[in-house]
C-alpha cells in the first residue's frame, strides 16, 4: 500500500487505455447496463462481492479510458512536490509557487521544501472552474443586456473591451 504522505513517481501509476478498445467498449456497455455492483470472478472461479465504492471507481476509470485518456488513481492525502503539483495543474512551477505564496492553494513545509496535498489541488481546480463559469455567465448576461447578440462585430468588440475593463477594475 502506498504511503499517502510520500511522493510517488506518477509514471508508475498512470494507466493508459488498451490498444484494442473492443474489450473496453464491452466493459463500458456492461457497466452502463448495471447500476449495482456485481461480483469479481477470479481465474480459479472464486467469487468476491464488489463493494459499491470500488464499482464507482471502476465506472469512472472505464469512462476516462473510453475517451482515450490515461488515468491515475492516488490516495486522497497524497503529498506532491511543487513540480508534481505544477504538472498536475498544467502550469509552470514558478506560477504554482506564486499561487502557494498568495494563499490560493494550501501547502505545508515540513522541511525546506513545500508539499501540496492532491486534494487541495483538486479543490483549487474546482474553485477556479466555478469562478470562470461565474465570470462567463456575468459576461454573457452583460452582452445580452447590451444587445450584442443582435449587433455587428464592431459593436461586440467594443462592448467586450468595455466589459473586460470593468471586470479588471472589479478585482
Amino acid at each position: 500500500m502506498t504511503n499517502p504522505t510520500a511522493t510517488v513517481n506518477h509514471d508508475d501509476e498512470v494507466v493508459f487505455p488498451p490498444a484494442d478498445l473492443n474489450q473496453l467498449l464491452d466493459l463500458a456497455h456492461f457497466i452502463e447496463g448495471h447500476a449495482e455492483p456485481g461480483l469479481l470472478l477470479g481465474p480459479d472461479g472464486e467469487r468476491v462481492a464488489l463493494p459499491s465504492e470500488v464499482y464507482c471507481v471502476l465506472r469512472q476509470v472505464v469512462d476516462v479510458m473510453r475517451q482515450g485518456k490515461a488515468t491515475l488513481i492516488a490516495p486522497q492525502g497524497l503529498l506532491l512536490t511543487t513540480q508534481e503539483a505544477a504538472d498536475f495543474l498544467g502550469i509552470s512551477r514558478p506560477t504554482l509557487v506564486k499561487l502557494l505564496e498568495t494563499g490560493a492553494i494550501a501547502f505545508s513545509k515540513p522541511n525546506r521544501h513545500r508539499r501540496v496535498r492532491l486534494q487541495d489541488l483538486i479543490d483549487f481546480q474546482r474553485r477556479r472552474r466555478m469562478e470562470r463559469r461565474d465570470i462567463l455567465s456575468r459576461l454573457t448576461q452583460e452582452a445580452g443586456e447590451l444587445g450584442l447578440y443582435d449587433g455587428s462585430p464592431d459593436d461586440y468588440a467594443a462592448a467586450l473591451k468595455s466589459a473586460r475593463r470593468r471586470h479588471s477594475n472589479d478585482k
